[in-house]
C-alpha cells in the first residue's frame, strides 16, 4: 500500500514506515502530523484517485527539523564585471509515515 501526497508544492510517494524528507512542516520532533492532500492511493494493486479519496490522509511522526546543504547561486555576465553569489539552505522536516487511510 502506498500513497502519493502533495506537500510544499511537490509530490511524494509514501508507504508505511518510510522516512521522507519534505519541506518544513509546523511542529516539533516527536509530534504527529496529518497530510490530507492525497492524490493517489494504491491498495493491493487497485488505484484510487479523485473523488474516491475524500477523507483519506497520511499520518506521520516528525523525526527532526533541519536545514539542507547549502546551494550556491552564481550569476555572471562576461566582460561586464558583473558577479553575484547567493546561498540558500532549505529548511526540511524528516518524518516517518505511520499510517495511510484510504
Amino acid at each position: 500500500m502506498y500513497a502519493v501526497v502533495r506537500t510544499g508544492g511537490k509530490q511524494y510517494k509514501m508507504a508505511v514506515d518510510d522516512v521522507v524528507r519534505v519541506e518544513k512542516l509546523p511542529g516539533e520532533a516527536g509530534e504527529d502530523v496529518q497530510l490530507t492532500d492525497v492524490l493517489l492511493v494504491s491498495v493491493d494493486g487497485n488505484l484510487k484517485t479523485g473523488n474516491e479519496l475524500s477523507g483519506s490522509q497520511v499520518t506521520g511522526t516528525i523525526l527532526r527539523q533541519f536545514k539542507d546543504k547549502k546551494v550556491l547561486v552564481f550569476k555572471k555576465k562576461r566582460r561586464k564585471n558583473y558577479r553575484r553569489t547567493h546561498g540558500h539552505r532549505q529548511q526540511l522536516t524528516e518524518l516517518r509515515v505511520t499510517g495511510i487511510t484510504a
